[in-house]
C-alpha cells in the first residue's frame, strides 16, 4: 500500500541519472503544482529560478509567520509535508522551479495556475494545476461541455509557447484534474516545433474534450504521447471523451476521494494498476455522458448560466464558504433559488429531473448486470 511518501523513501536518494524518470515523478510534480508559491517562485515575466530546497525554506518561513500564514491557501493538507520531503531528497531538492503563475479572475471566468520544473540538463516539466476551491474554476470546468475553448485552455497554450523557449530540450507536459486537460490541450494546440520537443504528456484523472479537439490535426500529432491515468472509482476522469486509452490505478480511498493523488498506490518506479473501474464509476460515466448527450450546446450553456447565477447572487464564491459554514451557505442558496425568475427555476428543475431519471434507469440496469 505504498504512496508518494514511501516512493520518496525508496527513490529519494537516487538522482535522475541513476533512476530514470517514471510516471510517479510526474505524479509528484502534478501534486507540487498545488502549492501556493506566490512570492517564492519567479513569475513567467521574471528571470531566474529557485531550487525546491530553497523554495521549501522560504515557504517554511511564511508558514511560521502569522501574518503570512493567513494569506496561504493550502489545498491539500499533506502538501507542506510533501514539499519538505522533496527538499530533503537527493532526487528532487536541486530541481529548479520557475514561471509560477496563479490567475483567478471572476470577470474573465478563468482559474489558471502553472509552474515549470527543470529536473536536470536534459528534461523540463510544464505542470498545470487542477481546479482549486474557487467557484469560478468549477464554472470554467463545466463550460467545457459547450465552449470550444475555455479561457484556461487558451492561457495554457500561451504559457507553454512562452516558457518552452526557456526550458531544456525535452519537455514533459503534465497535470492533474483540469491540469491534465490543460496539458493535453496545450500540447495539441501549440506550434509544431514545440510539439516535436514534447517527450510525453501525463494526464491524471482529467476530464476529456469535445469532438472538435479530438478530431483536430494537432491532437493527432500528439495522441501517441499521451499517458492517461484514472483511479478505480474515477468520476472526473470519465467526463467527456479522451481519444486515447486510460490506465486504471489502484487507490486506498473510496468514491470521489480517489481523485486525490495521495491515495494512489505506487511501486519503486511506476503506479499500481488494476484491470477495470468500479461498477459505481461505470454507472456515473454512463449516466453523465447520456445526460450531457441529451442537451445541445445552447441548453448546456443556459442551464449552467442559470445555476451559477444562483451562486453569484448568494455570494458563495468558493468551496471554503461551504466548509467554514455549510449551513449558512446552503441557506443562502435556497433563498436565492426561491427568488430567481420562474423560467430559470423551471430550467434547473427540468435538467436535474432529467439527470435523476437517467440515473434511476441506469442504476436499475447496473443492478441487473450485477445479479447476472
Amino acid at each position: 500500500m505504498a504512496d508518494l511518501f514511501e516512493y520518496l523513501a525508496w527513490r529519494g536518494d537516487l538522482d535522475f541519472s541513476k533512476s530514470p524518470l517514471n510516471p510517479v515523478d510526474s505524479l509528484i510534480f502534478s501534486q507540487l503544482s498545488y502549492m501556493p508559491f506566490d512570492g517564492i517562485v519567479p513569475a513567467p515575466d521574471e528571470k531566474g529560478s529557485i531550487s525546491i530546497r530553497d523554495a521549501a525554506e522560504l515557504f517554511g518561513e511564511k508558514l511560521n509567520n502569522d501574518s503570512s500564514k493567513e494569506k496561504l491557501t493550502i489545498l491539500f493538507e499533506n502538501d507542506p509535508e510533501l514539499l519538505g520531503a522533496l527538499a530533503f531528497s537527493n532526487r528532487f531538492r536541486n530541481c529548479r522551479l520557475s514561471g509560477y503563475v496563479n490567475i483567478v479572475d471572476n470577470d474573465r471566468l478563468i482559474q489558471f495556475s502553472a509552474i515549470c520544473i527543470n529536473t536536470d540538463e536534459k528534461f523540463s516539466f510544464v505542470v498545470y494545476r487542477g481546479t482549486d476551491r474557487n467557484i469560478v474554476g468549477w464554472k470554467e470546468d463545466f463550460n467545457m461541455s459547450f465552449d470550444e475553448a475555455v479561457p484556461a485552455q487558451l492561457e495554457a497554450v500561451v504559457y507553454l509557447e512562452k516558457m518552452a523557449s526557456r526550458l531544456k530540450k525535452h519537455l514533459y507536459v503534465v497535470g492533474h484534474s483540469k491540469g491534465g486537460n490543460l496539458a493535453v490541450y496545450a500540447a495539441a494546440c501549440c506550434r509544431k516545433r514545440i510539439q516535436k520537443r514534447i517527450s510525453d504528456i501525463y494526464s491524471f484523472d482529467s476530464p476529456g474534450f469535445q469532438n472538435n479537439i479530438l478530431t483536430s490535426k494537432g491532437f493527432s500529432l500528439i495522441k501517441d504521447k499521451i499517458k492517461s491515468f484514472i483511479p478505480q472509482a474515477s468520476v472526473v476522469g470519465m467526463l467527456f471523451e479522451h481519444g486515447c486509452s486510460q490506465k486504471i490505478v489502484k487507490s486506498t480511498s473510496t468514491g470521489l476521494l480517489q481523485h486525490e493523488l495521495y491515495s494512489w498506490e505506487v511501486t519503486h518506479n511506476d503506479l499500481v494498476y488494476v484491470e477495470e473501474i468500479t461498477p459505481g464509476s461505470r454507472f456515473v460515466d454512463k449516466t453523465v455522458k447520456e445526460w450531457i448527450a441529451g442537451l445541445n450546446n445552447e441548453q448546456r450553456e443556459q442551464f449552467l448560466n442559470a445555476l451559477y447565477s444562483i451562486l453569484d447572487d448568494s455570494e458563495v464564491k468558493s468551496l471554503q464558504d461551504f466548509e467554514t459554514s455549510w449551513f449558512k451557505a446552503a441557506g443562502r442558496l435556497i433563498k436565492t433559488f426561491g427568488g430567481i425568475d420562474e423560467k430559470k427555476k423551471q430550467l434547473i428543475q427540468k435538467t436535474f429531473g432529467d439527470l435523476f431519471n437517467i440515473a434511476r434507469r441506469n442504476f436499475d440496469t447496473l443492478i441487473n448486470h450485477k445479479e447476472k
